[in-house]
């Protein structure tokens, strides 16, 4: 397997990780409960990466896999009066992945990032390697150093 560029934007920054392989089901109602299920890890170290739009601009959110995002507090965070989800093909063209397979690193566009807090509380955390059934396993201060990533509560 050839590497993604999230892969390559962890490498360049000579960051650790460490990479971890699973079945993707495309028919899971949850690519993130399922990843978590498929590695055994808990769904609050698995993280998701939703595409949003604050305001019209584009932004990520990185939050654990079996919690909801609230678009009140993503775009309090962005300094935005509103957000909501990113079309799949907006989302697809503006980070030049595929849909269960979005990394927060390595995005064809750079764009404001937001991490739920709650996960820097754990040692490692699961982020999506920038493929289908592949993940990253990072410290989570790399999402807020590499990603210049604000934290904050963003789940409902």
């Amino acid at each position: 397997m050839a590497a993604t560029r999230a892969i390559a934007a962890l490498e360049a920054a000579g960051v650790g990780y460490t990479l971890h392989r699973y079945d993707y089901d495309p028919a899971a109602d949850s690519v993130g409960l399922a990843a978590a299920a498929a590695l055994g890890i808990e769904p609050a170290r698995m993280l998701k990466t939703l595409m949003l739009l604050a305001d019209g601009k584009p932004a990520c959110a990185v939050l654990p896999s079996d919690a909801s995002l609230s678009m009140k507090r993503a775009a309090a965070l962005l300094g935005a009066k509103a957000a909501k989800m990113m079309p799949p093909a907006d989302a697809e063209r503006m980070t030049g992945y595929k849909v269960g397979g979005i990394s927060p690193f390595g995005q064809l566009k750079r764009v404001p990032v937001l991490v739920e807090a709650a996960a820097l509380g754990h040692a490692r955390v699961f982020v999506n390697g920038g493929q289908r059934g592949l993940q990253l396993e990072i410290a989570p201060a790399v999402l807020v150093d590499l990603l210049g990533a604000k934290a904050g509560e963003i789940v409902a």
